[in-house]
């Protein structure tokens, strides 16, 4: 029991701050650009208890983590936007999406520099800052890199319909509505049904862990982080 509550400790909180400011940094650049939909429902805040969806961001990361899942996934309650009110519609809506996963790298990026400033600590509290620390560069690098799949309604799928010309981002925005579907299938179902038939379609590593890893190591020579955390 005591095990099991250690690792809640050292999970639960990166978990919750990466997606929550991942969401909060949609709503603030959602407002800067002209849209106050957010903000005016509270969104634009890093208090937890405004973005926390019970089962995506609670229920469904413990359920992964005591199951064989090769990895956390989770999600907060998506922040509202009006794109009618943006200045620029297309590529402020491309903006927008970008916020979220930006957020997470930056995150990763702080929590890699405070290793450094954990180490300090004495004994056992520098051992449990330093897991949560880790913890949180990690969730943050495969939130990032999961949300940058070209997969409405991702954040990437809706980076590339602001993107891409008309005759392209509308087949792919069309897919919104499917793309959960879609997302499950790759990353759970075509591994799974692979194996049954004796072969070993990894997508999660091909499109996650290995974008992933070079990240990871990026961050690690740029802020000297020890590649053992």
């Amino acid at each position: 029991m005591s095990d099991a509550l250690y690792a809640i400790s050292i999970w639960a909180l990166p978990i919750i701050f990466a997606i929550t400011l991942h969401e909060a940094a949609h709503g603030y650049v959602a407002l800067r650009l002209g849209d106050p939909t957010a903000r005016d429902l509270g969104r634009v805040t890093a208090n937890p208890i405004k973005h926390i969806d019970p089962f995506g961001t609670i229920i469904l990361p413990l359920l992964l983590y005591l199951s064989p899942a090769p990895f956390l996934f989770g999600y907060a309650k998506p922040v509202p936007v009006n794109y009618r009110n943006l200045r620029r519609p297309r590529r402020d809506s491309a903006i927008v999406a970008a916020a979220g996963p930006a957020s997470n790298i930056l995150l990763a990026i702080i929590s890699a520099l405070l290793v450094h400033v954990a180490e300090l600590f004495p004994g056992i509290a520098s051992e449990w800052l330093v897991r949560n620390l880790a913890n949180s560069i990690w969730i943050n690098l495969i939130l990032a890199v999961l949300n940058l799949l070209p997969l409405p309604p991702l954040d990437g799928g809706r980076i590339a319909v602001g993107l891409l010309p008309r005759s392209l981002a509308l087949p792919l925005a069309r897919l919104e509505r499917y793309g959960l579907f879609i997302l499950i299938g790759l990353l759970f179902l075509l591994p799974w049904a692979s194996r049954q038939i004796g072969y070993d379609i990894d997508i999660v590593a091909w499109i996650l862990i290995k974008p992933v890893m070079v990240l990871f190591e990026l961050l690690a020579m740029l802020t000297g982080l020890n590649t053992g955390t």
